[in-house]
């Protein structure tokens, strides 16, 4: 009876690390979404406040390129020697199209809209990724399939919501009290205005990192060590936006940091939406495979419409939480059909 209970207790006792191992995975992808959310928030303040662009986009990079060195020092050592003027041509590409282009595109359309609307249209990379991936005929389109039909209704579903976020606005419900007071001095035509110039360039941001994952194959084959590729472009994307910026502001204030929301948005965005995210995603896809990690992106949306209205008193009215739920919804769809659809492969 003793031993039994030994044994009993034993088993119980193992029972917990076995059970928190299985939720580690999605616990870290949580996080992750966490992650994005709060740099997306912490952008909007620090760009609200008048920080330079250029400037944030410049520290963040190489602040996360420092992050990274040391990992890939200790994780890929040596193989820096291997990089040849080919790789680096395609690390300056993939600087350019995967960072420079659409993270500026991504932080001036976030200053003029919302940062859950930012949001939505980094969660509609993955749709763009196929529709082009399809027009340039580099994946096949199984329409009477199951999995066909479905990432074609995904599309659709989350486009749809994206134009009733963009179009209709419907009741704005004041659920609580923002944390920090922000009060709209801007006329309603501007505001519109505004709305219509953020959406054309979040809609380019969104566009141009689908044609980064296109050419992120290219750039593995040629080089496929993934911490020094990514620290590299981590450093070559920040020179491309500093040299963009000296160009377009040779205003030194422009690039002054002190102890303020500008600072903790480039430390906070290099160290944890930069440097830990890539980390924790590369951890999920060796345990997951690579359509884990996507599966988890519709939660950024929720995140931000939620902290968005708490801490920035961002407006959540019936047509973006109508549109949220579609987008949301359609994604779930496309990346549960990308997923069966490599099953069965």
């Amino acid at each position: 009876m003793v031993d039994e209970e030994a044994g009993g207790f034993s088993a119980a006792a193992r029972a917990p690390p076995e059970e928190m191992a299985a939720w580690k995975a999605p616990a870290a992808m949580v996080l992750v979404q966490l992650f994005n959310t709060g740099m997306v928030l912490l952008s909007k303040v620090a760009i609200g406040h008048g920080m330079f662009v250029l400037a944030l986009l410049t520290y963040r990079s190489l602040f996360g390129a420092a992050i990274i060195l040391p990992i890939a020092l200790l994780r890929e050592r040596g193989k820096w020697k291997e990089m040849d003027w080919h790789a680096a041509g395609w690390i300056f590409l993939n600087a350019f199209i995967g960072y420079a282009i659409p993270m500026s595109l991504f932080y001036y359309g976030l200053h003029d809209t919302t940062a859950s609307y930012a949001t939505i249209f980094l969660n509609l990379v993955p749709l763009t990724t196929f529709i082009l991936s399809f027009v340039f005929r580099m994946e096949a389109l199984r329409i009477m399939s199951m999995s066909g039909s479905l990432k074609i209704a995904g599309v659709v579903v989350s486009v749809r919501g994206t134009m009733i976020i963009s179009l209709y606005k419907g009741k704005i419900l004041h659920l609580w009290n923002p944390v920090l007071h922000h009060h709209n001095k801007e006329p309603v035509d501007a505001a519109s205005h505004h709305q219509l110039r953020g959406t054309i360039l979040l809609a380019g941001s969104s566009f141009t990192l689908a044609c980064w994952y296109l050419i992120q194959s290219k750039v593995l084959k040629v080089y496929p060590y993934k911490y020094w590729s990514s620290m590299t472009t981590c450093l070559v994307g920040g020179l491309q936006t500093a040299l963009a910026g000296v160009i377009f502001r040779r205003d030194n204030n422009a690039w002054k940091i002190g102890w303020d929301i500008n600072l903790l948005t480039i430390i906070y965005s290099g160290a944890l939406a930069t440097a830990l995210k890539y980390s924790m995603n590369s951890w999920a896809v060796s345990k997951k495979g690579p359509s884990y990690p996507p599966m988890f992106s519709p939660l950024s949306v929720v995140f931000a419409v939620v902290l968005g209205s708490i801490f920035i008193g961002e407006d959540i009215t019936v047509g973006s939480l109508i549109g949220t739920v579609l987008v949301i919804v359609g994604t779930y769809i496309f990346l549960w059909a990308k997923a069966n659809e490599r099953l069965e492969k």
